[in-house]
Order: structure tokens, then C-alpha cells, then sequence
């Protein structure tokens, strides 16, 4: 059994530009007190739990400290940079948090293994003192009234609440063309490995803020696909819990019978390490009532030897990247049986639900929320169209349920039964049948996991030979079986050793923010300043009266500022080439205030560059996405 603290090491690329633990002076982001500690290098491109606890625990760096360079990483690669746009808002007490648990780990005091690490919760997830928006303008002022159990239980762990991320609208049950990763507060988030391509969702922002390093840990919510999807996009783990496994009161929902939560990370040990904290029961949300998995220490069961002698089905695909990662799996000892899993003939419940659970978190608001009915948001958008630019096709199909009908609540109840009994019969009996410890799919078991209600793992398998766009293999089991596929993932990550971060896979995108190269002074230009720090415009002609061009004179553009580039942070050792744009705000909701008024514009201020290069993505992504049910 490997060490829980130290699991082997991984054979994981370096990137240049690692980021050194001290606070950067001028950003818009909320700063760090000041701190005489020394510098620490710590690569948070790569870095996970066990990386960050070793450095905490040796005192080589703070939880302030930590805080303080995630968000300089934030301001640099999502606000700014190559603009992912993956982060929606920072928590307002982030450094009272970091603060408090320094304090207590000083004092000897360690709540658990979890204890000083930073995370970013989806913003569907109550957060007190900032507001959940589900991406939708119609929420931008919508605050809880406290935490919701999840984000209780994590902050009783010792975990930081970051912030949050941003995600595809609604969980991407608004629109049915609408490209994954967008909404209409948060804008849309770039896929880190190649910002053609969709981020996926609807946990588009969990995800590629796992994958870029914007936090040790991410959370996102799944339906059908919303966990899974994304961390197959972004090249990182997903686990999608069995539903039941983690409590749902306080998130917003698009159906009961399938929503869950589940952690994203770059690695199995991390999503293993979060999960404990997450499972749990919950007196407001009955189905967790049957969980036997509270307080379970899911990286007790991590070991490099769990696949030695594993009967594992394998769903057929002929992808290269799968064919390679099913013989390391027999390479470690695994027996693979061919299987097909069938799914349910049953029509989805998703619409017939949305309504009835949407308005369920909505009665939990406080008395002065501005949205209190899933009818007030419909209305919303038809009123504000900014908030609907691809329609609200679900919200019109949801206005139409009925569930006091007893014809339409009849027809529900028949769906949503025989669709959990013929998925859960189709995967336990290929589990039985075959004698198997879990089914491997190329991910096309994602759609009858979600309905079954079962839990999946999925892990990166590699990039395409061809474009290296990242691809995943899911390990799927029947209920309460997550030690069993976390093993069994833990063991296939070790050895296949694939994982790279798109730092090193698509260097381009992060040359001229977080690398630098042999190529940076090439590929990213300077604007000339002059003295007084203002960009020099490109040269216009100067006209004399008789029509004449005479000369040239530079024109000044006093809006803009840069220094010039290559700039150095003196103790840190780290040369960033090229210019360094006047950072772009973050917005930080203040503890005793509601929302500055903000017209209904999203909370991250995007410089016109990154507008721009959104607006491009988006275009693309229209013709590139790949969605599952809700993804």
C-alpha cells in the first residue's frame, strides 16, 4: 500500500515559469498581508494535495501565502492572459479563511488532510456572502442565506473556499444550442488545450480551472454527463458520485432523481481526498439517508496493486488512445471481458423535474431574493433578452409540466421509475453476469451511469497523436462502489502516467502569460510607451493644407498603459517577456454589501482582447462542441 501522504511520484512535465509563492504588488485582486516569509517555488500548474500539504507542513509557505498565488494565477491566466475566463468570483473573507487555519495548524490544530488547501466551488453551489448565479443575469443578485451543507462540511475540513467557477447556464438546461461553457453572466470559458474546441459542461469552469491550476481542487455538479464531460475535455479526474453520496440541498438543480456534486482534480489521490469530506447525510435531502460511505477515508484504499487480478468489462472502441490504455490495463494485471451495457427506453424526466426542484431551492432564499419562482426567471429573460441570447427552450418546456395534473404526474412517475430500474438492471447485471469489478467504456457509459444514478471515474488517457486534444477512459459500478473505482482509476493513473497540463500541451495559448520560451520574444509583441508609461499608437500621416502626407506622428492613447516587457519580479526569479497589461478587476463582493450595480454585466471585467478572442471561441465551439444529455 502506498502512502497515503506521498503517492508514487508522477512522471509529470515541469513547465517553465513555475510560480513562486509572494504576493505581486498592483494586481486588482484582494492582496495577502505582508509576510517576511521566504520564497517558495511550488508549480501550481502541476501541483496537487500532496505537493501543497508536504510544503504547509514543512513551513516552507503559509495558506495566506497559497491564496496569494492562486490569485495571481487567476488574474493571470483567466481574467487576463489567454483570458479562460474559467473563475466568476473570489470569496470575500478568502484571507480570513487562510488566515484562521495558519493560525490553528500553528497552534498543532489540523482539521484533516484537507486542512489550508484552497478550492473553487461551481457557481450553482451556495456560498455565503457570495451570490449563486447559476450563470444567469436573472440570479447576479441572488444570495443564500448560508452555506449549503456541502460548503459547510468543506469548510469544517479545513478547506478554503476559493471562489467559484463559471459554468454553462443553468447547468446547460436553458437552450439547446447553446455552445457548453457559456452563460450569460459569466460569458464563455475557453478550453485550456485548445481554445477551438468546447470546454464541455455544463462544469466548464470546475473543469478547466482544475486543469490550468487555478486552485488544488475544483467541484463541479452532474446530471447527465456534467462531470464527466468536462473532465474528459480538460484532461482531468471527474468523479460523479452515486446520487445520494453527497448532499444537494443548497445547490441549484435541474432534477433530483440524477443531480450530484463530485470533486475534479488533476489527479485520482486528490478527487479521493475530497470526496471524504463530501460524503455525508443530510436531513434535507432524504436520498443521502442511505449512505453507508460517511466518513469513509477514500484514500485509504489506494493502491498500485488494485488492478492485479481485476475482471473488468471493456465497451468496444477501436480509438487508439483507448486500445493503448486497455492493454495497461492487462499490462497491470487486469482480466478484460468484452461486454455491451444496455440503457432504458423510458423518456427523460429532466424537463418534468426542473420546474418542481428549481423551485424548491428558490423557497430557501431569503425573504428579499430577487428571483423566488421558476416562472420570475422565465419572465426574466423574455424581458431581458440579453439573458436568453440562445433562447430558454427548457424553461418554455418546463413552464408547460404540471405536476398536480394526476395524468401528467402519472406519466412522470412511469418515466422516472422505469427509467432507474432498466439502467440499474443493465449495468448490475453485466456486473453479475460476468463476475466484474466495474465496466470500462471510452466514455460511452456516461448517459446510463447518470440515469442509474451510479457512480463513474474518469481518467485521463492521453492526448489524440494527431491534434493532442485530451481523452479519458470511465471506470462505472454499480451503487456505493466509488473505493472500489477510485482503486481501480488510482492504479491505471500511476502506471499510464499520461497526464500533461496544457501549459505543456498547448504552449501558444499561455506563451505570452505563463511560459517563457525560446519563441516568447517572437510571439508576443511589445507596444512602444513612452516616458511617461502611455502606448505609443501606431503612426498616422500628417497632412499638410495642400493634401500632402509630409510626415508621420505618433498618436497616444492615454486609456492604455503597459510597461515594457521583459519584466522581472526581483525576488522571485521568474521573467515575464513582453508587456504587462493593467490588470482587469476581479470582482470581490464585499461581507456587509449586496452586488455593485453592474447593469447585469458579468462580474469578471474582460479587457477587449480577451472579448475578442472569446467571441472567436464561441463561433467555433458552435460547430466543435460535444454535448451529452446536459452537458
Amino acid at each position: 500500500m502506498p502512502s497515503q501522504t506521498s503517492p508514487r511520484c508522477r512522471n509529470r512535465l515541469v513547465t517553465a515559469g513555475a510560480v513562486t509563492l509572494l504576493a505581486a504588488a498592483g494586481l486588482a485582486l484582494p492582496q495577502a498581508p505582508a509576510s517576511a516569509a521566504p520564497a517558495v517555488t511550488l508549480d501550481l500548474a502541476t501541483a496537487g494535495v500532496p505537493e501543497v500539504q508536504a510544503a504547509l507542513a514543512a513551513g516552507q509557505l503559509t495558506s495566506v501565502d497559497l491564496v496569494q498565488a492562486y490569485l495571481d494565477r487567476i488574474d493571470q491566466l483567466s481574467i487576463n492572459g489567454p483570458h479562460l475566463n474559467a473563475v466568476r468570483a473570489i470569496s470575500p473573507d478568502v484571507f480570513e479563511q487562510a488566515a484562521q487555519l495558519d493560525a490553528e495548524r500553528a497552534a498543532g490544530n489540523l482539521r484533516g488532510p484537507l486542512h489550508g488547501i484552497p478550492i473553487l466551488l461551481k457557481d450553482n453551489i451556495d456560498v455565503a456572502g457570495l451570490p449563486t448565479t447559476a450563470g444567469s443575469i436573472a440570479l447576479a443578485d441572488s444570495y443564500p442565506a448560508a452555506d449549503a451543507p456541502l460548503t459547510a462540511d468543506l469548510r469544517e475540513a479545513g478547506v478554503i473556499i476559493l471562489g467559484k467557477t463559471n459554468l454553462s447556464e443553468f447547468a446547460n438546461f436553458i437552450a439547446r444550442s447553446m455552445p457548453s461553457g457559456y452563460s450569460s453572466l459569466g460569458g464563455q470559458v475557453i478550453n485550456p488545450y485548445d481554445a477551438s474546441q468546447t470546454p464541455s459542461g455544463s462544469s466548464s469552469g470546475s473543469g478547466v480551472a482544475a486543469a490550468a491550476g487555478l486552485a488544488t481542487l475544483t467541484i463541479g455538479t452532474e446530471t447527465s454527463g456534467s462531470i464527466l464531460s468536462p473532465a474528459r475535455a480538460n484532461s482531468v479526474v471527474g468523479v460523479k458520485p452515486t446520487v445520494g453520496l453527497v448532499s444537494r440541498t443548497g445547490i441549484i438543480p435541474i432534477a433530483a432523481s440524477q443531480d450530484t456534486a463530485g470533486p475534479m482534480t488533476k489527479t485520482v489521490y486528490d478527487a479521493a481526498a475530497l470526496l471524504g469530506p463530501l460524503s455525508a447525510v443530510d436531513s434535507e435531502d432524504a436520498v443521502t439517508a442511505a449512505n453507508p460511505l460517511v466518513g469513509f477515508d477514500f484514500t485509504s484504499v489506494l493502491s498500485d496493486q488494485a488492478l492485479a487480478g481485476a475482471r473488468l468489462g471493456v465497451v468496444a472502441n477501436d480509438d487508439p488512445l483507448y486500445q493503448t490504455a486497455l492493454a495497461e490495463l492487462q499490462a497491470q494485471g487486469a482480466e478484460l471481458v468484452p461486454v455491451t451495457v444496455g440503457n432504458t427506453d423510458a423518456p427523460s424526466i429532466l424537463v418534468q423535474e426542473f420546474k418542481r426542484d428549481l423551485n424548491a431551492y428558490l423557497s430557501r432564499l431569503p425573504a428579499g431574493a430577487p428571483m423566488q419562482t421558476f416562472d420570475q426567471i422565465r419572465q426574466y429573460n423574455i424581458d431581458h433578452p440579453q439573458g436568453a441570447k440562445f433562447g430558454q427552450y427548457y424553461f418554455d418546456q418546463g413552464a408547460q409540466v404540471d405536476l398536480s395534473d394526476p395524468v401528467q404526474l402519472a406519466d412522470y412517475e412511469q418515466a422516472r421509475d422505469q427509467g432507474i430500474s432498466q439502467t440499474r438492471q443493465a449495468i448490475d447485471l453485466v456486473l453479475t453476469d460476468h463476475q466484474l469489478d466495474a465496466i470500462v467504456s471510452f466514455s460511452q457509459t456516461t448517459g446510463v451511469g447518470a440515469r442509474a444514478g451510479y457512480p463513474s471515474v474518469s481518467v485521463p488517457a492521453g492526448y489524440a497523436a494527431d491534434n493532442l486534444r485530451p481523452a479519458s477512459i470511465v471506470f462505472l459500478g454499480t451503487a456505493w462502489s466509488e473505493p472500489e473505482l477510485l482503486a481501480l482509476a488510482y492504479d491505471y493513473e500511476q502506471a499510464a502516467q499520461v497526464w500533461r497540463s496544457p501549459e505543456v500541451i498547448n504552449p501558444s495559448l499561455f506563451r505570452c502569460s505563463a511560459i517563457t520560451d525560446q519563441w516568447t520574444d517572437a510571439g508576443c509583441p511589445v507596444l512602444p510607451v513612452n516616458a511617461d508609461g502611455q502606448t505609443i499608437a501606431p503612426s498616422v500621416p500628417v497632412v499638410d493644407p495642400d493634401g500632402d502626407a509630409t510626415s508621420s506622428a505618433p498618436v497616444l492613447d492615454p486609456a492604455v498603459t503597459t510597461t515594457p516587457g521583459p519584466a522581472s519580479t526581483a525576488d522571485s526569479g521568474i521573467t515575464s517577456a513582453g508587456p504587462t497589461p493593467k490588470p482587469s478587476p476581479l470582482t470581490i463582493y464585499p461581507t456587509t454589501s449586496r452586488l455593485p450595480d453592474t447593469g447585469g454585466r458579468m462580474p469578471v471585467s474582460v479587457a477587449v482582447l480577451g472579448g475578442l478572442m472569446v467571441l472567436a471561441a464561441s463561433v467555433a465551439l458552435i460547430w466543435h462542441r460535444r454535448r451529452d444529455v446536459t452537458d
